[in-house]
């Protein structure tokens, strides 16, 4: 079923819309899930919230996209479930994922006045300046949390270069982030 006779469905409350997500996007949210979490009865829990999330934010929301809007709320789940588990046990690709991030977005102690939804558009102006391949590695990097032995194995590369890739993007994105005055 395609996106727009989902949401439609949401909108009529008719609870086919959530089997209809699960069959479209269940696969892609356990992914995420797991990958952040690690663990399948924790990335299954956090797949059923997100639709229970979807369901209480459509209507009135209407995504443009769907998919990008699941992933965004089944990641959010995941990481706010990661953090809250994360003196038991982590994950070391999200954690060093997030660490290498951490250290190029701004701290809030020095600049309070940027809320995550204007670092995050900046991050986008970057992202779409940049190649489609780089993007990609990115994305699969620091949205989804793929190892980079997995980004290697998915964009055929080798590991060294999908480490020295996000490097030079790191590098790069801390930059442009200073020069819009966004870093400081």
């Amino acid at each position: 079923m395609d996106d727009k006779k989902i949401i439609e469905l949401y909108f009529e409350r008719n609870e086919q819309a959530i089997k209809e997500t699960d069959i479209k996007y269940g696969k892609l949210c356990h992914k995420i899930a797991y990958n952040i979490l690690n663990n399948l009865q924790d990335s299954e829990e956090c797949v059923n919230d997100t639709y229970l999330g979807v369901w209480n934010k459509i209507p009135p929301t209407r995504p443009d996209n769907f998919k990008a809007y699941i992933s965004k709320i089944v990641r959010s789940i995941s990481i706010d479930k990661f953090r809250k588990q994360k003196a038991k046990k982590r994950s070391a690709d999200m954690v060093m994922a997030l660490d290498e991030l951490a250290d190029i977005l701004p701290d809030e102690r020095y600049a309070p006045s940027r809320n995550d939804e204007e670092i995050g558009k900046s991050i986008s102006i970057f992202l779409n300046k940049q190649k489609e391949v780089v993007r990609r590695v990115f994305h699969l990097k620091y949205f989804y949390f793929e190892s980079n032995i997995a980004i290697a194995e998915r964009c055929g590369f080798t590991e060294r270069k999908v480490t020295h890739m996000l490097a030079h993007t790191r590098a790069q994105l801390k930059e442009y982030l200073i020069k819009e005055e966004i870093y400081l």
